[in-house]
């Protein structure tokens, strides 16, 4: 590391709070080496930024929730950046597009868990997370960046969308082939800029007039003479399974009759669509909240007691006089329909993957039927499984004693370093939604909030407590 930096930014940081990309470099040293994603990255070609300064940039941004321009803003001129990435005080620093690139590049490569992987590597060789202990897991939700729509307003939306993308790639065949100037009435405004009609019959003509017109717009998608690249358009992808989805047609003697599929008929939620803008997006219910989107899990570990070297006996990391850090140890995004219980097994294989397998894996209800419909939601939320190698099969996990369980909370953000802090880097809207085939966010997000648990341990800051209200205090309490 450059000598004037360090000087000039240890100078400027005596006054006032120790920031936290300094602190980072103090005590984990240069976190992510440029060898760990040379797979990701060419041998050859013009030099371009540190790979793993990057990296760190970008999980940085994630910890103060930064724009993309305002993290390379901060590299160019603040100083706490260039100490934490090594850098001379007159370094220009880098474009902002090239955030987006690196993250892109990551997720192309199948990279994304790398920074999180690096991060628990090295807490592990500081003795700060380790394999056994206690550990516990629950999911929250994710909300889509959509519209909530009903099935008439999604049906009319995902037509028009449809109308949106074939208007702007084949306007042409599209004038020779649809009521151009009907339908614009029809479908040109967005679908939430006006009210539908309130009466029942008169939304069920206009479901079955979108039911009309989207067929027919299919057929002629799908006709001999029409250009076969434009049934491949993702919008018009998504009209065809939303009509399979949502309506039925009949041909008899008398024609063709198009009638809505009735809720009975429905596809299951893991298959149904629920937006045209979103098609990974699905319906999610929990705890009686109804969302669209996805669901996330995280594990976190939550041992209780002191972290100290087995020699000395004395706390392995300056200023660290109460209890270790929760660190966040595993993060999964999944479609909203997927139970807690189906990623039980899921979560023990990630978790013995990265050597990190805990003694007690404290769990929501949703993860393990309870065996005593009698038994207090509140006690039954919270279920302690002891684990075992990866392969042993869900069966035998068993509930543990619910006064031990009692003390798990119903959220794994339940110990806070800052509140304000996690707010910030919240995994359910933070820099927008991503489907489950771009989860590199969340692995930066996870980092993220490791670091600033981190960052509150070693200035010795005790972590926020969950706010719990007197009521649910009491009731737990009559639970145990």
């Amino acid at each position: 590391m450059p000598e004037l930096t360090v000087q000039v930014a240890r100078a400027v940081a005596a006054r006032g709070p120790y920031p936290l990309a300094m602190r980072v470099r103090d005590e984990l040293g240069e976190l992510f080496v440029d060898a760990e994603f040379a797979e990701a990255f060419e041998a050859r070609g013009r030099p371009g930024w540190s790979p793993g300064q990057l990296a760190l940039v970008t999980v940085l941004q994630f910890a103060e929730n930064l724009t993309d321009r305002a993290a390379a803003h901060r590299v160019r001129y603040g100083m706490d950046l260039k100490y934490a990435l090594g850098l001379e005080l007159d370094d220009p620093g880098f474009d902002a597009s090239v955030l987006s690139e690196f993250r892109t590049r990551l997720d192309e490569h199948g990279m994304e868990e790398k920074v999180l992987d690096l991060l628990l590597t090295a807490l592990k060789d500081r003795g700060l997370v380790k394999a056994g202990g206690r550990q516990r897991t629950d999911s929250t939700r994710v909300l889509a960046a959509v519209r909530d729509l009903n099935r008439l307003e999604l049906a009319g939306e995902t037509l028009r969308a449809a109308l949106e993308a074939l208007a702007c790639a084949a306007p042409d065949w599209l004038a020779q082939t649809v009521p151009v100037r009907e339908w614009a009435e029809r479908y040109g405004p967005r679908i939430h800029s006006w009210h539908p009609p309130a009466s029942t019959s008169k939304r069920e003509e206009m479901a079955l007039v979108y039911g009309r017109d989207g067929f027919a717009l299919l057929e002629a998608v799908h006709a001999p003479d029409a250009p076969a690249w434009l049934r491949e358009l993702p919008a018009v992808q998504a009209l065809r399974t939303m009509w399979v989805q949502n309506y039925l047609r009949t041909v008899s003697e008398a024609g063709a009759e198009v009638k809505r599929r009735e809720s009975k008929d429905l596809p299951p939620g893991r298959l149904r669509l629920a937006s045209p803008y979103d098609t990974d997006a699905r319906y999610g219910l929990k705890q009686g909240s109804w969302w669209t989107g996805y669901k996330i899990h995280i594990s976190e570990s939550c041992d209780e007691t002191d972290v100290q070297d087995a020699a000395t006996g004395q706390a392995m990391v300056p200023g660290s006089d109460g209890p270790p850090p929760h660190v966040i140890t595993g993060i999964a995004t999944t479609d909203a329909t997927v139970t807690d219980a189906e990623m039980t097994e899921p979560v023990h294989h990630m978790l013995a993957a990265r050597d990190l397998l805990p003694a007690e894996h404290f769990l929501d209800s949703g993860s393990r039927p309870s065996s005593s419909s009698s038994t207090r939601r509140h006690v039954a939320l919270a279920r302690c499984v002891t684990s075992a190698p990866a392969r042993r099969p869900a069966a035998q996990l068993s509930p543990c004693n619910p006064a031990r369980c009692k003390k798990s909370s119903t959220t794994p953000a339940s110990s806070r370093a800052t509140s304000s802090g996690e707010r910030s880097t919240d995994p359910r809207g933070h820099r927008g939604n991503h489907p489950p085939g771009r989860r590199g966010h969340r692995h930066e997000t996870a980092v993220a909030l490791n670091l600033i648990r981190l960052d509150a341990w070693w200035n010795g800051h005790p972590l926020d407590r969950t706010r719990v209200s007197h009521l649910a205090r009491l009731d737990l309490s009559l639970a145990a």
